[in-house]
């Protein structure tokens, strides 16, 4: 785990965080009904609407046989997954269902409990509220062994248009075939490079086996992870009052990934399902200036990547390099070109000269993940470049984030940073070595 003042409390979140979403950016998302009336004018992918409740003429009218025979119903703005019902098939006479634990309810039972969404027993501090029916998602199969009668879902953080952190939430018995952490469903870590899963956490502990089996909690890739993510962060395109968000999304089998539902307050449990500090990763993205959702997904897959190679590495021993040593830049057209770099622990990123980023045809818009702006030691507003690069170091392939600088006057046109060190050992004399080519 990383030092502990890089996590995220929640007054730091309340302060800090949270004053970036505005009250309709809030009043939208403790709104279900009012979230998807959004999601639907931008035609994002959500659970389709069959029914709205808002008062007992509304209930008494419905035509129940008119619906399929599964469907979910839920409160407009219940918390925490309280007062959503999931119907799992029509039962053998008219006016019966199942429900997913295989109980039986009929017309007057959901009635009675439409009556109790009505009353305000889901909803935020106790209000009057509204109901309504929903399609109910089929469940992918990838997750069949891993989770129980439920739907998993994915919860994603997002912060000035950038995926910070993720997290699949398994239901289990315990919770009732519910996605609530709180209720006593499984949170697990994904690499947002990969969409890989790397870590569980139940109860308040950690796991490595989903409970009562064998099936590891680590290494399952999850399907349309690209499309996931970047869905996600158009949500926050459509509500751009909501600065600091979590964004809910189901897998269905069939559509792939749908919105389910917003979080204004998104909970801090998912730093124990990544054994990762939130804290750092939004500092490390705070006052970027990211120009549409693919741009915010690629920044967080090169910041926030996972080192499985480094892992695989270590076990096998890693490698030494010098202070000075030949790295292979990969340009634009996909040759590789090698260059004389430095090698040094005490910058966290990797840096290239202009002059080689441009003559590489690296130094394009496509390719910049993002700008910097900072003030020179003459108090000029200066902006600094970072942009995608792959190099290979000691015959090891490196995808990283690079600072673009002005390295002309310096030995070495390209300096490899911590970031991109780990599985490397360094020896910290310098040795005579080759000539290699500088551009």
């Amino acid at each position: 785990m990383a030092k502990t003042y890089y996590l995220l409390g929640k007054n730091a979140r309340n302060q800090v965080y949270l004053r970036s979403n505005k009250k309709r950016g809030r009043r939208i998302a403790d709104s279900k009904l009012l979230t998807k009336k959004i999601l639907s004018k931008y035609n994002l992918p959500h659970p389709k609407l069959y029914a709205v409740f808002e008062t007992i003429e509304d209930l008494n009218n419905f035509q129940w046989e008119k619906l399929p025979g599964n469907f979910v119903i839920k409160p407009s703005r219940g918390l925490g997954g309280d007062g959503i019902l999931v119907i799992k098939k029509k039962g053998k006479w008219a006016g019966e269902w199942y429900l997913m634990g295989d109980e039986k309810i009929d017309i007057s039972q959901i009635r009675q409990h439409i009556l109790d969404i009505f009353a305000g027993r889901f909803s935020l501090h106790n209000l009057p509220d509204k109901a309504f029916v929903e399609e109910r998602i089929k469940i992918h199969p990838i997750f069949k062994k891993y989770t129980y009668r439920g739907t998993p879902d994915i919860r994603i953080i997002i912060f000035n248009k950038v995926p910070i952190m993720a997290m699949l939430r398994l239901p289990t018995p315990e919770s009732r075939g519910k996605a609530n952490l709180h209720q006593g469903a499984i949170g697990v870590g994904i690499d947002l490079a990969t969409g890989i899963t790397t870590y569980g956490f139940y109860n308040g502990r950690r796991i490595k086996f989903i409970p009562g089996t064998k099936k590891k909690i680590n290494g399952l890739k999850l399907p349309f992870w690209e499309e996931t993510l970047i869905l996600a962060v158009k949500v926050q395109e459509v509500v751009p009052q909501l600065g600091f968000l979590g964004v809910d999304v189901i897998l269905d089998k069939e559509k792939g990934p749908m919105i389910l539902e917003l979080n204004a307050r998104p909970g801090l449990d998912i730093q124990n399902a990544n054994l990762a500090p939130l804290r750092g990763r939004l500092t490390r993205i705070e006052g970027l200036k990211v120009e549409g959702a693919e741009k915010g997904v690629k920044i967080a897959q090169d910041l926030f990547a996972e080192r499985f190679a480094d892992k695989v590495l270590a076990k096998k021993g890693a490698k030494i390099v010098d202070v000075l040593e030949e790295v292979k830049i990969k340009a634009a057209n996909q040759k590789t070109v090698s260059v004389l770099a430095k090698i040094d622990t005490g910058a966290l990123r990797s840096s290239i000269d202009k002059r080689l980023a441009e003559e590489l045809g690296l130094l394009t818009p496509e390719n910049t993940i993002f700008t910097r702006y900072y003030q020179s030691a003459l108090g000029r507003k200066k902006e600094r470049k970072v942009i995608g690069l792959t190099f290979y170091l000691k015959g090891r392939r490196i995808k990283t984030s690079a600072s673009v600088t002005r390295r002309i006057h310096l030995k070495t046109p390209f300096l490899v940073g911590l970031r991109d060190l780990m599985g490397f050992l360094v020896r910290p004399e310098p040795v005579e070595s080759a000539q290699f080519r500088r551009i």
